[in-house]
């Protein structure tokens, strides 16, 4: 019987979405110094010349990290905001989800850096950027707009004070990101409902 012949096997690049979670995985554990192209392709199974391939650059590598990182928070963002519960209480939940875990939260560390090279980026990497910060504005605005109409909030311009409160949320989140001594993630939390309670809820 002769035998089969024999083919060299190829390598299959990973789903993006591995490759994305790898990097994630890999700031989360080790910070953004320890997110390499050579570091991640071990960890995936590619070399770093195929990872350039793919993505570019590093820079459009953290891009599509925080993207992806912003789709899955944009999934349980839209389930906590859809539930039948007070606007409050989903309002809370909404600063629960934006506020960073505490230093070094590695979403918010990606942001933080995505942010810092966003100075020398595309026009369509900032684009990206703004299509992100959009969506969280949106449905802020929309759950405000929600509890003016249901006299749960103050009459407020929806869009105004999302603007606002949504500064004051990047202000505190950097702070706790960053490890600022005293601003930590329920100190933050802390100064955030207090504002709440002074400017917006009736009761």
């Amino acid at each position: 019987m002769t035998p089969a012949p024999t083919h060299r096997r190829r390598n299959v690049a990973p789903p993006r979405e591995s490759v994305l979670a790898a990097a994630m995985a890999t700031i989360a554990e080790r910070g953004l110094d320890g997110l390499t192209m050579a570091g991640l392709g071990r960890e995936v199974g590619m070399s770093s010349g195929h990872l350039l391939y793919y993505f570019g650059t590093k820079d459009e590598l953290l891009l599509q990290t925080l993207e992806w990182s912003e789709g899955r928070l944009g999934a349980e963002r839209s389930a906590l905001l859809s539930r039948q519960a007070p606007a409050a209480e989903r309002l809370s939940a909404y600063v629960d989800l934006y506020v960073p875990e505490g230093h070094r939260d590695p979403h918010w560390t990606l942001w933080l850096e995505v942010w810092n090279r966003s100075q020398d980026a595309d026009a369509d990497a900032r684009a990206r950027q703004a299509a992100i910060e959009g969506v969280w504005h949106r449905d802020l605005v929309a759950l405000l707009a929600e509890g003016v109409s249901r006299g749960e909030f103050r009459p407020v311009d929806p869009d105004r004070y999302a603007t606002r409160l949504r500064a004051l949320l990047d202000g505190f989140s950097v702070h706790v990101a960053v490890g600022i001594p005293g601003t930590g993630r329920e100190q933050a939390l802390a100064h955030v409902r207090e504002f709440l309670a002074d400017t917006l809820f009736t009761t």
